[in-house]
Order: C-alpha cells, then structure tokens, then sequence
C-alpha cells in the first residue's frame, strides 16, 4: 500500500526569460515502509518535489497525499507525521546541539521535560555525546548533518523526507551518515530521498525512480537501471591518439553501443553486457593489433552514464541551467 502518492505534478515558476517548469507531470508512488530514491542531477526538480510533499510549496497543478493525508489542503495534518531534512542543515549555530534538538522539540509541542529528554536520547543515538554540549558552530560538517537528521526524527515521524543529505560532505563523514540512515529504516519508518549519486541510492533504497526535467524517466532498483545501460564499462586509454579510430573499431564490436572518445582523444570507453569477457576479447585484439594502451579495465556504470543513455545528455549539461531552477525551487 502506497504512503506517498503523487500524480500529475506540475510546478511552474515565472522568469524573465518566460517560464521554468520545474515540475512537468511528475508521478510517484511509494510503499509504506520502504526506501524511495529520487535520483537526479541538479535542477531536475528533486527539490520540488520534496517541497510539496512536505507542503513548503504548493504545486501548479496535480495531486499529492501522505498517508492518505492530501497535503494541499490539510497541510497541518501532513506536518504532524513527517520528519525533513533539507539540503543545508537548519541549525542554530549559536546553540549547542542538545539545545538545538530541544528547540525542535518545543517547536513541536513538546513539554520542556519531554524535549530534553528526546533531544538527549538523539543526542546519544548519533554518538554526539562528547559534542552535544558545544556550540554548532564549531562543528564539523559531518556533524551538522547528523544534529540536523536527528532534528528531523524529534517526533518519530512515520514518513521522512531527506534531500541531498550527504551532499558536500568527505567519504568518512558520507559513510556514516548512510550507517545511521540504515539503522533508521529498519524500524519500519518509509524514506524518500533525493541524491545526485547512484552509489548512494544503490546503498539506501529499495526502489529507485531517476527524473530529468521534472518527470520519471526511468524507474526500477539500482540493478534493473544498471542493466537497461549495460552492466559495465569498459575503458581503455591509448599511448598514441592516432590508434583511437581502430581502437573504437574493436570496442565497438564487443560493445553495446558507439563507444565514447574522450575529449583527450586517447581515452575510449563501451557498455557491455559481460564485463570480463568483453574486456579480455579486446585487449586480445588491441594486442594483436599493435595498438599499446597505458591502461584498461572495467567499472560500473555512473550517475552521468544512465542520463546519457536515458535522456541523451550527460549529468553536467543540465547543471548550467540549475542555479535557477533550484534557486525557484
């Protein structure tokens, strides 16, 4: 049974250079107690969606229930079951971290006692214990993010919505983050999440929906995406760029696709499906050949390679046109 449920979505902003659709038709379906990822490049309407889900915003046309709950028209209702951490963690960075949790607290209502004894119980949960008495301002930015998840959990929220939640943070700091994350899941509560990473999504979610220009492009776990663009890549890197046209000649026939020449003229890359024996069959025929590489081997595919595939441009193209989408969503 579906706890989130949205269709027809649509957000449409003004502008001066006409209007920006951030949301254009958006659909989504999440099953109570499961972990959904948004999984998307800057500007693709993540955000967006978030926002109305969480009744920040209000969408341009559409439909969106939490828990049955339709978040247009009783916002107060939906507010009351959800927790949300957004893409900044939204702390006082005057304040300590327990301070910074009882506040929440308050703000929900709690009872001066109630909201310290939570914000403790937080406090001791993210293994903030040594930290928790000094002021945010001096933290870490790992450490922000684990006092800002944990105000979104004040109330145990049934459903909890995180954005981008380890955006900016060292590989250290993203790891724990994705313990702490996983240890919440298992208590039944329903995730949505949105990330630029597929490693990410791939670590957390049961299900995946990947979205560009504000619509599902493509939905399924991180194995069904995978394999709809090729389990694996092969890359190969030349010692003399003149060798690319035979080179691609040969990765193309063991590959799926046209192979791709780096802007460098030396680097190819191909999707296959089976990645050790494509990559053994051409580095046989380079040798054969004469063609000398200075390096070879395989990797998964990546975030930038399912929008290539999906939607005919790379990850980074549609970053230019972000700042303003975000910045309106």
């Amino acid at each position: 049974m579906a706890i989130i449920e949205a269709e027809g979505l649509k957000k449409i902003y003004s502008s001066k250079s006409g209007p920006v659709h951030a949301l254009d038709g958006m659909n989504l379906s999440v099953p109570q107690g499961t972990v959904k990822a948004l999984l998307g490049p800057n500007g693709a309407g993540k955000t967006t969606v978030v926002k109305i889900l969480t009744t920040l915003i209000q969408p341009t046309a559409g439909t969106a229930h939490i828990d049955g709950i339709d978040v247009r028209r009783n916002p107060k209702a939906a507010r009351r079951i959800i927790g949300v951490s957004g893409q900044y963690a939204a702390v006082d960075e005057n304040l300590t971290g327990l301070e910074n949790l009882e506040m929440v607290g308050r703000l929900y209502h709690l009872g001066a006692r109630e909201a310290r004894r939570r914000a403790q119980e937080l406090i001791d949960q993210f293994e903030l214990t040594e930290a928790g008495n000094r002021p945010v301002k001096g933290f870490s930015g790992g450490m922000r993010r684990r006092i800002d998840l944990a105000g979104a959990l004040v109330i145990n929220p049934k459903i909890l919505f995180l954005d981008e939640p380890t955006t900016g943070l060292d590989p250290r700091s993203r790891i724990s983050l994705w313990g702490i994350i996983q240890d919440l899941v298992k208590d039944g509560t329903t995730l949505l999440l949105t990330t630029q990473y597929l490693e990410e999504a791939d670590q957390l979610s049961d299900d995946i929906a990947v979205i560009d220009g504000g619509r599902t492009i493509a939905e399924g776990t991180s194995d069904q995406l995978k394999a709809q663009i090729g389990g694996h890549r092969v890359v190969v890197s030349l010692v003399d760029a003149a060798d690319a046209g035979a080179a691609t000649q040969i990765l193309a026939r063991h590959g799926e696709g046209e192979p791709v020449v780096g802007a460098d003229g030396r680097s190819i890359e191909v999707a296959v499906t089976e990645g050790p024996r494509a990559l053994q069959y051409i580095l046989s025929e380079l040798g054969e050949g004469g063609i000398h590489l200075h390096d070879a081997g395989m990797r998964r595919p990546s975030l930038d390679d399912v929008f290539l595939q999906l939607t005919g441009h790379r990850a980074e193209d549609t970053e230019q046109s972000a700042p303003q989408k975000e910045a309106a969503a």
